[in-house]
């Protein structure tokens, strides 16, 4: 009788300690890199917006009034043209518009009711920058100039850019209801890296883009044609990937660009950058942006190796050895993973342990308890889970009843 009232008293203070409540909460354990490094600059510019983008990640580098809408010409045919990739197929038929055949120079001279492939207007657009040709293309893509413009909006707003309006394929200089034809310089870098690195048809827009020269008929083969292309940039540096040049009276001369060394690819977008006779400023501003970039910015990895992470503390937990502290420190761990980021020396990096300080049991052993946050400039560029590092059941009825059954009553 002595020996059941004690099991009893037992189960009963121990039940009593399950029942204890713990308290949670989150911290973060900072691990800021010490920086003394000056930071670079590049050489002053011509052009009134710029900027100088990573064309992989979307980071900005570099800006001047990189926010600010301006006009920006011809450019704007990067994104038609990848509006048409995505939305057609090269091998179909257009037929010529008389709106698209009185179109101002620069002109392919289509005439209306002529027939064409769309991969061979698409080649006139990039290559001599022909605005008949775009505006053929944007009225068999979206039924209407004003359809592709939708098509063309609709996709910027999808690629991040977040002051950008367009009214025209071929960026001459116009304005509608909702404002003028016009983007940043950040939009527009931004559009350059989508076009070359994510988008589905990025091979398609290098190639159209990088072609030297090319030659076409109308379907009736009655008229030939010999396209060259003048973005002289290709020609002017090691890596140049592809681009766009564009002048109106409004938007001045400007240029977007892509430059790719080894396993870095840079965009550089110039709005703004001189008006005649000062066509060869956006190539000066172009190789000093480009140089800055190749010069300063390299891949580093900013994970932490051999990282020792504080334990949780597990309430109500299942502790055997101890039955009376319902408490125990569960070890965690972050896997070893390679972060690599484009990097100054001068860029601060951090990391930030995201976990909390106590849990309630149980705990599986590899469940996710919170995140390892690597920062660059303030800005998180990866996470990696927090794990458990091993299981702690809980202080339940069935664990005190299971634990002095075998404790005591056997």
């Amino acid at each position: 009788m002595k020996r059941k009232k004690k099991i009893y008293l037992i189960f009963c203070f121990c039940l009593l300690l399950a029942a204890q409540p713990g308290e949670t909460f989150v911290y973060a354990a900072a691990q800021p890199e010490e920086n003394t490094e000056t930071k670079n600059e590049p050489g002053s510019l011509y052009a009134l917006s710029a900027c100088l983008m990573d064309a992989d990640s979307g980071r900005i580098l570099f800006e001047k009034e990189g926010d600010v809408r301006r006009a920006n010409a011809s450019t704007t045919k990067i994104l038609t043209l990848i509006v048409t990739l995505e939305n057609s197929d090269l091998d179909e038929t257009v037929t010529v518009s008389e709106y698209a055949a009185r179109q101002p120079d620069v002109q392919l001279n289509i005439n209306t009711g002529e027939e064409y492939k769309l991969r061979d207007l698409c080649y006139s657009m990039m290559l001599e920058s022909h605005n008949d040709a775009a505006v053929a293309i944007a009225e068999h893509v979206g039924g209407s100039v004003e359809g592709f413009a939708k098509l063309m909006n609709k996709k910027a707003e999808e690629i991040g850019c977040t002051n950008s309006h367009f009214v025209t394929p071929n960026g001459l200089d116009a304005e509608d209801e909702d404002g003028f034809h016009g983007t940043t310089a950040e939009d527009l870098a931004r559009i350059l890296s989508y076009c070359i690195t994510k988008s589905e048809k990025k091979d398609a827009f290098l190639e159209i883009t990088r072609t030297s020269t090319y030659s076409f008929t109308d379907l009736s083969g009655k008229r030939s044609f010999t396209c060259n292309n003048h973005n002289a940039f290709l020609n002017m540096m090691e890596g140049a990937l592809s681009g766009k040049t564009g002048f109106t009276g409004d938007a001045g001369y400007c240029y977007v660009g892509a430059v790719k060394q080894d396993d870095r690819t840079f965009t550089v977008a110039l709005l703004g950058c001189g008006w005649p006779n000062n066509k060869g400023y956006k190539w000066s501003d172009m190789k000093t942006l480009m140089e800055y970039a190749f010069a300063n910015y390299h891949y580093e990895d900013i994970a932490k190796d051999d990282v020792t992470l504080i334990p949780i503390s597990v309430n109500n937990a299942a502790n055997e050895f101890f039955l009376l502290l319902p408490e125990i420190e569960l070890p965690v761990t972050v896997e070893k993973k390679e972060i690599r980021v484009l990097k100054a020396d001068w860029e601060k990096a951090k990391v930030l342990y995201d976990y909390p300080k106590e849990l309630q049991a149980p705990v599986e052993n590899g469940a996710e308890v919170g995140q390892a946050e690597y920062y660059l400039e303030g800005e998180c560029v990866d996470e990696i889970p927090i794990t458990a590092a091993d299981t702690v059941k809980k202080r339940d009825f069935l664990w005190f009843g299971t634990y002095v059954w075998k404790k005591y009553a056997l």
